[in-house]
């Protein structure tokens, strides 16, 4: 008896220390435990999505995700507040070199292809810009819309980003007007329904949103916007001919590369072991994953998409 009670006195000790071991550790699995996750929040409809099917399937899993604009998903990564950051760019060098010095190993999956989508006022009678007018709209050469169409009856253009320190106004900043600022007739509202509420109430505005939250057409708040604005067509093309020349930012213009202002989404993990984060991201890579970006007008990724040709008429 007594040799049995000494057994079971060490056997709860042993116990004892392996709970102690256990509760300051990490506790999640690929498909369990509770992580957060840090999102730009050009990308808040198709994360929200990928987020609830998730947790649907695997009912011991909860991901926080806060939607924040993208220089703070940098910083929040950085800072090692977040694992898992959902951004339209990659690192930098300098952001690598932190990570570097951290010891900290960031693993990069490619997961959509976006758009960046330009928006009117329903009153704008101009649905057509090329790729040059932009240009000179961002560069500050060309401030009203009568200096792009001399019939146009419009003021002043009013160039609208969702955030000062958005993933949309760092796009443009990179692509169209590389090495300068943004002119003083730009302004930044709280929020892309701000933003939308805006242009759809000052015909002279020039609205830069991110497509993901003008392209489901199942979703009934991307139908409310779009009934609101005008999405513009865009033409590489210095002097088009033809209508034919300028796309709108529809999933099949953004797979074939005719619509211009393409980026590409990614979820960047400094997870250091295979926890819910990287379950999380192997899950949106996936075909399940795959089929919801498909599904919210975004290109997947990492699956095949069949372009059906339906002929050449498109809504303007």
């Amino acid at each position: 008896m007594k040799i049995k009670a000494i057994s079971i006195l060490a056997l709860a000790g042993i116990m004892s220390l392996s709970g102690c071991g256990n509760s300051g550790g990490p506790t999640d699995t690929p498909t369990s435990g509770t992580i957060n996750i840090s999102v730009d929040e050009s990308f808040q409809p198709i994360i929200e999505s990928e987020v609830n099917t998730f947790e649907g399937i695997y009912k011991n899993a909860k991901i926080d995700a806060t939607y924040k604009s993208e220089g703070e998903v940098v910083k929040d990564l950085l800072n090692d507040s977040t694992s898992i950051a959902i951004l339209s760019r990659e690192l930098t060098v300098e952001e690598k070199a932190v990570f570097e010095q951290q010891k900290r190993i960031p693993r990069v999956t490619k997961i959509a292809i976006d758009a960046v989508a330009l928006i009117t006022n329903r009153q704008n009678p101009d649905s057509l810009l090329t790729l040059d007018e932009l240009k000179r709209i961002f560069n500050g050469q060309a401030k009203s819309w009568k200096e792009l169409d001399e019939t146009s009856n419009l003021g002043e253009i009013t160039i609208v980003f969702d955030n000062n320190n958005s993933s949309t106004a760092r796009y443009v900043r990179d692509s169209l007007i590389t090495g300068n600022k943004l002119p003083t007739n730009t302004f930044a509202s709280n929020s892309h329904k701000a933003l939308i509420d805006y242009v759809a109430e000052n015909k002279n505005a020039l609205g830069v949103i991110g497509v993901n939250w003008i392209s489901d057409f199942d979703d009934t708040t991307a139908i409310g916007f779009l009934k609101r604005i005008k999405v513009l067509g865009i033409s590489e093309d210095p002097a088009p001919i033809t209508t034919g020349s300028y796309f709108q930012p529809y999933q099949g213009y953004i797979a074939q590369q005719s619509y211009p202002l393409r980026r590409f989404l990614y979820i960047i993990s400094t997870e250091g072991r295979s926890g819910l984060g990287t379950g999380f991201a192997s899950y949106v890579a996936g075909d399940k994953g795959q089929r919801l970006i498909l599904k919210s007008g975004l290109v997947p990724a990492t699956m095949l998409m069949r372009v059906i040709g339906l002929g050449t008429q498109r809504p303007l």
